[in-house]
């Protein structure tokens, strides 16, 4: 009777002991992921610390991808292609990771492809989640805030007037530009005279200017640009309010960057540029004169101190991959405001370089 018993009895306890070994198996916690230009939306930005699966999604027009890096983690997806999905299974403590694109060199990342994941245990996570921002995180904003990066930027060495002319990239460029949809026949159309060229002269000038990177629509500028072009006018150019809303040429952003890594095969921004790395990018509106009199208080500026792209003496573009060279050539083009008539210059834009720059970061 007893052994008759026995084998249900130790049924039921293996039942009951797989039962709760599953309950102690907690399912992995489910975080979607989206990726696009230039942001990373998390669909949970508080979780308990375990074992996590990201589902990442571009829905972006450009390959991206998804590393997490905090606690001693770093790890990442593939790259994923427009319109496809990647997952990315980790197992994570309590701790704040860093979850951010990777591509370009971080310069994704440094777009603004980068947010934060708090992994919470307990009752604080609980708290957390009921409560929005903690009172950690919001002096972690203000911060960030009070110590916005700044850098001061001198114009020095030889300054030349770049003027319209054929790209000597033109095969180069030519499949990255398939990717640009509507924009791509604008571009085409410069491949054999645009802004990019061989064709310049020697001029002078002097270049100085401030900027602060304080994100979003916070980002500040500061600067004036004396300039005499080939005709032997004399401009002024003076810089006071950042452009933060979209600017052409897909993908689109604007405002105060630093440290970017864009152009030529990066499919950030026109390929008609040789691939660069910038100390600072911004785009900005400014008021110009010419010879004295104002021209517009609308100006379209884009503003970059790049690694070198130009050789000595003729400075013809020396390299179509220009990122690993030193940085000390400073750019600055001019465009008229939305609706406003070409200027009387070249091509109806201003195109200067000083090409022996300087720059230094600022104490917030």
């Amino acid at each position: 009777m007893t052994h008759a018993l026995a084998v249900p009895f130790r049924n039921l306890a293996s039942s009951i002991l797989t039962a709760i070994a599953l309950v102690g198996e907690p399912h992995p916690v489910a975080v979607t992921a989206t990726l696009s230009e230039w942001k990373v939306e998390l669909s949970e930005r508080r979780i308990a610390p375990g074992v996590v699966t990201f589902t990442v999604t571009n829905a972006g027009s450009i390959p991206h991808a998804l590393e997490v890096e905090g606690e001693g983690i770093e790890q990442e997806t593939e790259v994923i292609q427009p319109g496809a999905h990647a997952t990315l299974t980790l197992t994570l403590k309590p701790g704040t990771y860093e979850v951010y694109c990777p591509v370009g060199d971080d310069s994704h990342k440094k777009l603004g492809m980068d947010t934060r994941l708090k992994v919470q245990g307990g009752a604080e996570h609980g708290d957390a989640m009921s409560s929005g921002y903690s009172s950690t995180a919001m002096h972690e904003a203000h911060a960030m805030e009070a110590t916005a990066p700044a850098i001061k930027v001198t114009g020095g060495g030889p300054v030349i007037q770049i003027l319209p002319g054929p790209f000597p990239f033109p095969d180069s460029a030519a499949p990255i530009l398939q990717a640009f949809g509507d924009e791509r026949e604008g571009l085409e159309s410069q491949v054999k005279n645009g802004p990019y060229s061989n064709n310049v002269a020697p001029t002078s000038g002097t270049f100085t200017f401030t900027a602060w990177d304080k994100g979003a629509v916070r980002d500040s500028v500061d600067g004036v640009a004396e300039f005499a072009t080939q005709d032997g006018a004399r401009w002024k150019l003076v810089l006071d309010r950042v452009q933060t809303k979209d600017v052409p040429h897909h993908p689109r952003f604007g405002g105060v960057i630093f440290g970017l890594y864009y152009h030529g095969v990066t499919q950030v921004h026109t390929p008609l540029v040789p691939t660069i790395n910038s100390a600072v990018a911004l785009w900005a509106f400014g008021h110009l004169y010419k010879n004295g009199a104002l021209v517009t208080d609308n100006a379209m500026v884009h503003v970059m101190l790049l690694s070198h792209t130009r050789r000595d003496g003729d400075f013809a573009i020396a390299c179509w991959d220009c990122s690993k060279n030193k940085i000390d050539e400073l750019q600055l083009q001019i465009l008229p405001g939305p609706g406003e008539p070409k200027f009387d210059a070249p091509g109806g834009f201003l195109f200067v370089n000083w090409e022996q720059s300087r720059s230094r970061k600022l104490a917030s």
